[in-house]
């Protein structure tokens, strides 16, 4: 199994009122299982088939206060959490939580982009992390960014991710889609969001399932909202983007049927 190296994605957190609400929900619909982590009595992991994959935990009363709504956000690896925050700053970006140390675990801070969608950056304190395989049902497999100008974004984080455009794809009035990743492996898409779009810039993380219409029908019935779709993407898979019942926006996504 591959190890995480600066610019993979390697762990997603879900931050919520109800925490024990969340869980019973993703479960359900996404089949994931859940496990405490001994260090920390209030964090608990989401796990799959291969393992820990992220965690979930109540939206801390400050960042409540501060009208922040539930939400997911992805850990990005990095080799130098202090140096890439310094690199944010210095390319217009802003720290919204500076570096600090999670015992036993690594180092982590949660930054924004210029555009205003924020993401968390990681270094593991000890060995690397195993990268799971992403097209597995339960794993995240796409990482999609919402923002005001793509061109700008994508600049910004081959900066700090080593990130490149690997596909551009013209979505009509939608404008262009940009598929990043790294090498020649595709981590997610970039596009605009339209003029009067009634939400700031943010990503948006899609959840593998083997099954769309019974996972969207099990979401529905806790409660989800459809925000768009279900749809067809290029490649042959299908997607939907939801809303959970608690405010936090993910997505699922189904490959192709074989």
């Amino acid at each position: 199994m591959a190890t995480a190296v600066q610019g993979n994605f390697v762990w997603y957190e879900h931050m919520t009122k109800d925490a024990k609400a969340a869980m019973e929900f993703y479960g359900d619909v996404v089949g994931w299982k859940t496990q405490p982590f001994a260090e920390f009595g209030d964090y608990v992991m989401w796990v799959g088939s291969q393992g820990p994959l992220g965690g979930v935990m109540a939206l801390p009363e400050e960042a409540a206060k501060m009208g922040i709504p539930p939400h997911w956000i992805g850990n990005v690896c990095v080799d130098d959490v202090d140096a890439t925050c310094a690199l944010v700053k210095k390319l217009g970006g802003k720290v919204l939580k500076e570096p600090a140390d999670i015992p036993t675990v690594g180092r982590f801070a949660i930054i924004a982009d210029p555009q205003g969608a924020s993401i968390a950056v990681f270094k593991p304190g000890g060995d690397p992390m195993a990268l799971h395989d992403h097209t597995k049902p339960g794993e995240f497999s796409w990482r999609e960014l919402l923002t005001t100008d793509q061109a700008k974004a994508i600049a910004f984080y081959s900066e700090i991710f080593g990130w490149k455009t690997l596909q551009e794809m013209d979505m009509g009035p939608m404008g262009t889609y940009r598929v990043y990743g790294l090498g020649d492996v595709s981590f997610g898409g970039m596009m605009n969001l339209p003029p009067n779009a009634q939400m700031p810039p943010a990503w948006l993380y899609y959840a593998t399932t083997d099954n769309l219409d019974a996972a969207l029908e099990r979401a529905k019935k806790r409660d989800a909202k459809v925000m768009n779709g279900p749809m067809e993407v290029p490649g042959g898979g299908r997607i939907v983007q939801l809303m959970d019942p608690q405010g936090a926006a993910f997505a699922l996504f189904e490959g192709p049927k074989k």
